[in-house]
């Protein structure tokens, strides 16, 4: 076979990427995918001005390389660069607004973030050039094509809740850092109780970290332990291992003081006691009846039985009064590892009393068992956790400290229940008030109403005295007018007292409840009127004046504040001579928020239609 000439022409890695530089405006206006300029560069290792350069002066040949059929053209005519698209004009735009706006756009290539003012500002981009082709706008924007499309078709992103003080705050704290000479710990808390600022350890950490103004800390590594795993001691499930200990027990009776070893079995899993053994002394024999306590109790052996290092743990007779269970020596130094065992010892001594019995009778020695069995419950019942409590037993729950605020909500409201006992003994009062009875009894007297039982009586007597006299009033002088119904009785007379107290309750209610909105509205509404003319005194174009006026509206939670500085726009929208343009671009301001839900936004765009072209 014949060989193949190599070309062997090296073509310089600058004049590559001209190449690739002249070639990848071609494919963008064609609508073909293509790499960035600074991929490019990177790839070839070229200068980037110099590529230019290289670039240029390709873009000045590529007419003269393809010559028409026929005869060589005449003199060559300059020829002049085809300018850039209209279209793609906007690009600057965008790298401005990055530029005016740190931060907007951030993350890594796989997923970057973009504030709701850069998101706003691409859809205004994309509504004033709605005829270039989607994937070529985004292309030159820099955001990829599902995310505008996305964008486009207004999802519902995750909830994001902004505060609106963090810049000042950030500020508060690192200026009062700076003039600190305490603690960390005791800065924390002068934030949160001087600032009023309600930042949290970790995050004020974080502040002061970013800003280089304090280097935390940072614990040295634990050295290989030889010994023992380090870490939590493993637990696999109830039954598989046990643990034994001895601790020495001494009980009172009258003057002689007598010892004991307690031997106790604990399964590690579930710190549950198993078994118990009560002997003078800790030896083998106080071991192996622990054990067998242990199996008589959970009807089975364990897998594995841990015990302390003594020999008289380790003898003969242990190892065979196992059997098939293993024993495993507890590690030296680690405590960790009969944890439970000295646990229970401790629950036990935290829970049951001091052993101490005086008796000289058979009942005193009864009352002091009594006693004792009796200490020893309830301070068990009171340690025992309750899962109605989230896992806390009586103790913690008792010994949590209440804040101030809550000891005063509780001394208010026991105030208030004896202040009602109070009023429902005065009302049982005014039932048997003699002078307010001795009333009733000459009205129904007069009047010639029946009560025999004096039900009807006291129903009247509960209510107040100036109802009371009204209602009897009301009825005599009904009846004396001729308009008395023919079938009143005393139960007429009750609902005339009735009506007569409902009516001066409700407009004592009513006189209350109009002095409060009075005042809450003319507090509210002079923070409000102070921002509004705050932006309107910045005297920018309308667009700025609205867009300003509807962040403020969409950022905060409280409806009347929503509604004030939306109706402000409103009004700027409808004071213009043109409103359908500012109003289009208020309600893309609008849609393109996604702190708050969809429904906020379609109710912000309906107040704003109805203020600015009412019906009515």
């Amino acid at each position: 076979m014949e060989s193949v000439p190599q070309d062997d022409t090296e073509v310089p890695p600058v004049a590559i990427a001209g190449l690739l530089l002249c070639a990848r405006l071609q494919l963008i206006r064609l609508g073909f995918s293509a790499p960035g300029a600074a991929e490019i560069l990177e790839k070839t290792g070229a200068g980037r001005s110099r590529a230019y350069e290289i670039k240029e002066a390709i873009a000045a040949q590529l007419a003269s390389l393809v010559r028409p059929v026929g005869r060589p053209p005449g003199p060559a005519v300059a020829v002049v660069a085809e300018p850039a698209p209209a279209s793609f004009s906007f690009a600057a735009q965008v790298r401005d607004f990055v530029m005016d706006h740190p931060g907007c756009v951030g993350g890594g290539p796989k997923r970057r973030r973009y504030s709701d003012d850069f998101r706003c500002f691409v859809l205004e981009l994309r509504a004033k050039n709605a005829g270039l082709d989607l994937g070529a706008f985004a292309q030159e924007v820099g955001v990829p094509r599902p995310t505008i499309e996305a964008w486009l078709a207004d999802p519902e992103p995750p909830a994001w809740d902004p505060d609106p003080a963090r810049g000042p705050r950030v500020e508060s704290v690192l200026l009062a850092w700076q003039s600190w000479q305490g603690s960390f710990s005791a800065f924390v808390e002068h934030v949160g109780t001087n600032l009023y600022i309600p930042y949290r350890h970790t995050l004020i950490a974080s502040i002061l970290a970013a800003h280089g103004q304090r280097r935390p800390k940072r614990r040295p590594g634990r050295s290989p332990d030889e010994k023992a795993l380090r870490g939590a001691f493993d637990t696999f499930f109830g039954g598989a291992q046990w643990e034994a200990d001895g601790s020495t027990l001494g009980v009172r009776v009258n003057d002689r003081v007598y010892c004991f070893n307690l031997e106790l079995e604990v399964d590690a899993h579930t710190a549950s006691v198993v078994g118990a053994s009560l002997r003078d002394t800790e030896d083998s024999t106080a071991v192996i009846a622990a054990f067998r306590d242990g199996v008589l109790t959970t009807g089975a052996p364990p897998l594995a039985q841990l015990l302390d290092n003594k020999p008289a743990n380790h003898c003969p007779d242990v190892i065979a009064a196992l059997g098939d269970t293993l024993c495993i020596p507890i590690t030296p130094g680690r405590p960790q590892n009969d944890a439970h065992v000295e646990g229970a010892f401790g629950m036990f001594k935290s829970v049951a009393p001091d052993l101490v019995v005086s008796a000289l009778t058979g009942r005193d020695l009864a009352a002091a068992i009594v006693c004792l069995v009796v200490t020893t419950w309830a301070r068990a019942t009171n340690h025992r956790p309750r899962k109605d409590r989230g896992g806390r037993s009586r103790v913690q729950l008792y010994q949590e400290k209440p804040t101030p605020e809550e000891v005063a909500a509780a001394k208010k409201a026991l105030e208030d229940r004896l202040r009602r006992q109070e009023l429902a003994r005065k009302t049982l009062e005014a039932r048997t008030n003699p002078e307010l009875r001795a009333l009733l009894d000459a009205a129904f007297e007069r009047l010639r109403l029946t009560d025999d039982t004096g039900n009807l009586r006291d129903a009247i007597a509960r209510y107040p005295r100036d109802a009371v006299i009204a209602g009897i009033a009301t009825f005599e002088g009904k009846r004396n007018a001729g308009t008395l119904p023919e079938s009143a009785d005393a139960r007429y007379l009750l609902g005339i007292a009735r009506n007569i107290a409902q009516r001066d309750e409700g407009r004592a209610i009513a006189e209350a409840l109009l002095r409060a909105r009075l005042d809450m509205r003319d507090r509210i509404l002079l923070g409000f009127v102070a921002v509004r003319d705050q932006i309107l005194e910045m005297k920018t174009e309308p667009a700025s004046t609205a867009d300003q006026l509807v962040k403020v509206a969409l950022a905060t939670e409280s409806q009347i504040a929503r509604l004030f500085f939306l109706g402000a726009a409103a009004d700027l929208i409808r004071a213009q001579p043109e409103p359908r343009p500012l109003f289009e671009h208020a309600t893309r301001r609008v849609h393109s928020t996604f702190r708050i839900t969809h429904a906020a936004r379609l109710d912000a765009s309906r107040f704003l239609a109805d203020r600015v072209v009412p019906l009515a």
